[in-house]
């Protein structure tokens, strides 16, 4: 089928710019990529991801002080009672957790 259709939105140009690096890195046009999330939207009748709230904040900011005191505090002591693993180790874990 012959391309004749037309899509415009407008999105933050650093989202932009970081997603089209991306796909040239990976060879792939941008117009492509809309393309193939299309179609994976029609076979998944759906957006082909989970769109929810992660169950862990990924930003700190909205902790208070006490809070972020309290959770600095519970990893000291897991840290004290040999409860920890090594950084590489934890941030891989999160990056597959969060898919990053």
């Amino acid at each position: 089928m012959a391309k004749s259709a037309n899509l415009y939105a407008r999105i933050e140009p650093d989202v932009k710019e970081q997603a089209e690096s991306i796909l040239n890195a990976l060879g792939i046009p941008a117009s492509s990529a809309i393309t193939m999330f299309y179609k994976q939207i029609i076979l998944q009748k759906g957006l082909p991801f989970d769109v929810k709230l992660p169950e862990h904040p990924l930003d700190i900011s909205p902790m208070t002080a006490t809070q972020l005191d309290a959770e600095l505090e519970k990893g000291y002591a897991d840290m004290q009672a040999g409860r920890a693993i090594p950084a590489k180790e934890a941030f891989a874990d999160i990056r597959k957790e969060y898919g990053i």
